[in-house]
């Protein structure tokens, strides 16, 4: 009877034969999922991580950096890349374009670790200055990257994070928008971008964020990743909010259900490269609206996996993921 409920009857998915092990679990049965459990982008960031280039571009070889959002932000996470990319830009002409993608999405990253996740107001002059730098580097690296490979949406998910970070205004974001969404206008990640745009912290308007995640949900298919953008919209509302519990209303509860189960839950959503995100996203929404049961799916599925985002709005997120975890 429980096994129907909460979908421990359904078939499993088949084996990943590119799953990384499980590493050590804590003693809270949780673990830190590393190069998206993948081992050929476990490849890729060793690769990187030590700063040679002919391994990376051999690395790169199963994926397409052009549409493999996830997979980008490896690399754009790692400490050093900054160090020898740029040699990359200017010595290889032939994979000039990628060499400016990875060198324009790391500088991104880069650029808020100097200005911190802090309010605007707690942010110093140096800060500001070292980050709109770094940022200014990303956007000319991003443009020619779009203008070398025009089909690559890539680039311009990140120029919207960059041209959000230096306030280059709606008219110029809502551009990068459409450019992205004409590549592929299912595409989880400038939607993602967008919802952060939308934002009152942004100079949106409360509500906006929820408006298009639930018009985009109308147009989105059953078991595809993009059902996130809801999941995250209500997340941003609770960021934005003074009541912790402002997600805990039935209708709220109901909706981010039957999300769930259209997107992450269906039999048809597939297994890709770092699938945990997206289940991530729904476990923290549907734990911060108290909801019950699609919740319990959530975090069974999960299996103790803990990415970094969205957890990192708490003050410590790894032990709220834990405790959210264990009192399903």
């Amino acid at each position: 009877m429980f096994g129907k409920l909460f979908g421990r009857g359904a078939a499993r998915p088949v084996a990943d034969p590119h799953a990384l092990p499980v590493p050590r679990r804590q003693k809270n049965g949780m673990y830190r999922l590393r190069a998206l459990g993948d081992v050929r982008v476990l490849a890729l960031v060793e690769a990187a991580d030590g700063g040679d280039w002919e391994e990376v571009k051999a690395a790169l070889a199963p994926f397409d950096l052009g549409q493999d959002h996830q997979v980008l932000g490896e690399i754009a996470g790692l400490d050093g890349v900054e160090d020898w990319i740029g040699r990359a830009v200017e010595e290889d002409e032939q994979h000039r374009a990628t060499a400016l993608l990875i060198s324009g999405a790391r500088h991104i990253r880069w650029g808020w670790e100097a200005r911190t996740s802090a309010r605007a107001t707690h942010v110093t002059q140096e800060q500001w200055r070292v980050f709109h730098e770094r940022l200014h580097i990303a956007e000319e690296q991003l443009l020619e990257a779009a203008e070398l490979r025009p089909e690559w949406i890539t680039p311009w998910s990140r120029l919207l994070t960059s041209g959000r970070g230096m306030s280059l205004g709606l008219t110029v974001n809502e551009t990068r928008l459409d450019a992205a969404l004409r590549r592929d206008p299912l595409d989880l990640e400038p939607h993602l971008a967008w919802v952060s745009q939308l934002q009152p912290r942004w100079g949106g308007e409360p509500g906006q964020a929820l408006a298009f995640a639930r018009d985009t949900l109308a147009r989105t298919p059953r078991g595809h990743r993009l059902g996130c953008v809801l999941a995250m919209a209500h997340i941003e509302d609770w960021v934005e909010s003074d009541r912790a519990e402002c997600l805990e209303t039935p209708e709220i509860q109901a909706e981010l259900r039957n999300v769930a189960e259209h997107s992450i839950l269906h039999p048809d959503y597939p297994r890709h490269p770092g699938w945990q995100w997206d289940f991530n996203m729904f476990a923290m929404a549907l734990s911060l609206a108290d909801e019950r049961h699609a919740v319990r799916r959530v975090f069974e599925t999960l299996d103790g996996a803990y990415t970094e985002w969205p957890w990192t709005y708490f003050a410590q997120p790894e032990e709220q993921f834990a405790h959210r975890y264990r009192g399903v």
